[in-house]
């Protein structure tokens, strides 16, 4: 298991950041996930053996969102 911090650029309110969790949260490895629009986060625990950080990344930018960095 692994957690991932991302920047995540274009959320509007908190219904951005529950969508953004939703989608994560329904991919397959992902254990869990949390989405903040006050500070424009992202935390991702997620199985490294079923899913690799860059299709979070995808799966977030597939949104319409933009992953602005690692933290």
């Amino acid at each position: 298991m692994r957690t991932a911090k991302f920047k995540i650029e274009g959320m509007h309110c908190d219904g951005c950041a529950q969508i953004i969790q939703s989608l994560l949260e329904k991919k397959t490895g992902v254990r869990a996930a949390d989405v903040t629009f006050n500070e424009r986060e992202a935390r991702i625990l997620y199985e490294t053996q079923l899913v690799a950080e860059d299709q979070l990344v995808e799966a977030i930018e597939k949104a319409g969102y933009r992953v602005g960095g690692k933290l």
